[in-house]
């Protein structure tokens, strides 16, 4: 039984890595559709891990590095194929240039940084709170969303036929990713309705775009949520 309790939280960890892996491949194989349920299952799984390692007190060590490791590859690499994949019909031709490479490569950067921010949040003890930077899984819905997007229905097409604008969303989404910006956390230090101003107004902004624009909604969300971080910078600690 002790078995079952203190590994719990790590099998659904390792079901967050599985389902990443999985949506991994079908990106490659061109199936964006499986790819958005396989980053919607490991969002779900990377939630109950903490939360069930919270409710049977079985946190360890382990588990801080399994969850790191299990990102990696459904908030790291994931998200990385998604820019690849956009800038893979361009080949080598950048601004009317011929490269000596495919400038799909570059949308990998976005794996390289996840991997750099997924290590600078384990070492820092100050984000209990509030995160130091977009996080992983929330780059992954604003990439792979406008992504999905753009296959889904043609929106943000003019984001797609551009490579130079791609290139600039892949530095911008790395930058983000280890920014000193403080991004709001779910996580309640005080009940106080005065202390979450920010995460009611994330909440109530977030339900709205999302009845309003659907599916072009999700990546919209990401972008709130960034824009609504910075105006409550001083209220998050």
């Amino acid at each position: 039984m002790n078995f079952i309790k203190n590994n719990l939280a790590n099998a659904i960890t390792l079901g967050n890595l599985f389902s990443g892996s999985v949506g991994a491949i079908h990106l490659i194989l061109g199936d964006y559709q499986t790819t958005a349920i396989c980053i919607i299952l490991s969002l779900i799984l990377d939630f109950f891990d903490g939360f069930v390692a919270r409710a049977l007190k079985a946190n360890s060590n382990l588990g801080v590095q399994l969850d790191s490791l299990a990102d990696m590859v459904s908030f790291g690499l994931v998200p990385g194929l998604a820019m690849y994949a956009a800038l893979e019909p361009f080949g080598n031709i950048f601004l009317g240039t011929e490269l000596p490479f495919e400038i799909k490569y570059l949308g990998l950067f976005v794996t390289l940084f996840s991997c750099l921010r997924l290590a600078i949040f384990n070492l820092d003890e100050d984000q209990k709170y509030y995160f130091k930077g977009l996080n992983t899984p929330s780059n992954t819905i604003l990439l792979f969303g406008l992504y999905y997007a753009q296959k889904e229905s043609g929106d943000f097409r003019f984001l797609f036929e551009n490579p130079l604008l791609l290139i600039l969303l892949t530095a911008f989404s790395s930058w983000l990713l280890i920014s000193p910006i403080k991004m709001i956390a779910m996580k309640f230090k005080s009940m106080k309705l005065q202390d979450n101003y920010p995460k009611i107004a994330l909440l109530i902004g977030s339900v709205i775009l999302l009845i309003l624009f659907k599916t072009v909604g999700i990546p919209m969300v990401i972008i709130y949520y960034i824009l609504i971080s910075i105006i409550f910078q001083k209220q998050l600690n």
